[in-house]
């Protein structure tokens, strides 16, 4: 996976996966642009007390994903 700082710079973010364990709310903006590569950062909102972090679909997946 490739993550960049900024949009129009080439620096790359040293990047940690870590496993979930909390379901959370956020805000996020789908545009993209010419090389597939997200315009706007996703913003936290609220973490999601109600939903099991087994409940959420991945990033990626789900009906959304699929509805492009």
């Amino acid at each position: 996976m490739r993550f960049t700082s900024a949009w129009g710079t080439r620096d790359v973010l040293d990047t940690t996966f870590v496993e979930p364990d909390l379901a959370a709310e956020i805000s996020a903006d789908t545009s993209v642009d010419r090389g597939r590569v997200y315009r706007h950062p996703i913003r936290y909102v609220r973490p999601c007390l109600d939903a099991a972090v087994e409940e959420v679909p991945r990033f990626g997946g789900g009906p959304a994903a699929t509805a492009r």
